[in-house]
């Protein structure tokens, strides 16, 4: 009887090594995926798992992603390959957590140096979040981001829409939904960077706002200490009042704060102009030389940045009790793909 539970056991342990290993191959699948704005081929993904040390056959890719298609979290696109889905996402995100602090600042970073955008020319690509909203409650949602739209408590008015199956960043939409595309306030700090002005991410957090003015930052999660988005936590939490603040001028948004040296600063606020021309602002508060903004202190010879969040008009939309699922810095769009909110 003995014999029989150890070997019991035994097979327990064996299968539960043979999921876990299972579920690592899956998870690393996912984030190769999650990398990628395009489609990948079960080739393309071996070779990019090898770079990293993980070794699978072509034939093995495929059949880990068989279940990851069954799973929702892949979706197959034509002959080019597989797309990551929102579930694929939020499943890489809880699984990868505790190795992942500062994965959102190294995230802003390469979207920042990814981002090709020509504020002249009005060419190129600009960094986007991405919603997903149910199909039949998209009107009721485009209704309740108005207010924010009107007030300008977003980054630009411009927006880009897709159907079930399309894609917009690196997120497909799901059957049933409409996905929002809403521009991110990253595309700032992309054009300030090719112009050779490198910029700090501190935080983002909920932003207190009296008479339409910033005055203070009332909550803050540091880009260093956080595998998940700032203003997508913010959101779900309920901590913002975007609505209040674009009909009185007074409540709680999203914002973000970046730092960039001193003597950058008349660069800078040549390129935010060049920006804010092209249909692009966002830029809340421009400091001052070692002064405080917002109640916010900077470094010698810096100056602070306080920026909107994009996500800011789909906040306003979940205040109006409409659920959304929001893939913050969710990729790149080209420019010309990207239409007047007020035309949907």
């Amino acid at each position: 009887m003995a014999i029989v539970h150890l070997r019991e056991w035994g097979d327990v342990g064996m299968v539960q090594s043979t999921s876990s290993d299972t579920e690592r191959k899956i998870i690393s699948i996912l984030k190769v995926l999650s990398g990628s704005s395009e489609p990948l081929g079960s080739i393309t993904i071996a070779r990019e798992l090898e770079r990293h040390g993980i070794f699978l056959s072509e034939r093995a890719v495929r059949y880990h992603l068989r279940m990851t298609d069954e799973r929702g979290y892949t979706q197959a696109v034509g002959r080019d390959g597989r797309m990551i889905t929102s579930e694929g996402i939020k499943e890489v995100k809880e699984a990868l957590a505790p190795e992942q602090l500062g994965f959102i600042r190294d995230k802003l970073e390469m979207l920042a140096f990814q981002t090709t955008f020509d504020p002249q020319k009005r060419t190129g690509c600009v960094s986007i979040n991405t919603s997903i909203i149910d199909k039949d409650k998209f009107k009721k949602a485009v209704s309740a981001m108005k207010g924010a739209f009107k007030a300008g408590i977003c980054v630009s008015d411009l927006v880009a829409t897709a159907s079930e199956g399309e894609r917009l960043g690196s997120v497909i939409v799901p059957s049933g939904k409409v996905g929002l595309a809403t521009v991110c306030s990253v595309v700032v700090n992309g054009v300030l960077l090719k112009a050779g002005i490198p910029s700090e991410y501190r935080f983002g957090g909920v932003l207190e706002v009296r008479n339409s003015t910033p005055r203070r930052f009332v909550a803050v999660i540091d880009y260093s200490g956080t595998s998940l988005d700032p203003s997508e936590q913010f959101i779900r939490a309920k901590m913002t009042s975007v609505n209040q603040a674009a009909k009185t001028g007074n409540g709680k948004i999203l914002g973000v704060f970046r730092i960039i040296p001193a003597p950058a600063r008349a660069i800078a606020e040549e390129k935010i102009a060049m920006l804010k021309e092209a249909g692009i602002g966002g830029v809340y508060a421009l400091g001052n030389t070692s002064e405080p903004v917002c109640q916010i202190p900077v470094g010698l010879n810096r100056v602070g940045i306080v920026q909107l969040g994009g996500l800011n008009p789909v906040a306003a939309a979940v205040e109006a009790g409409i659920e959304i699922e929001n893939v913050a810095e969710s990729g790149l769009i080209d420019f010309e793909r990207l239409i007047s909110f007020w035309q949907l």
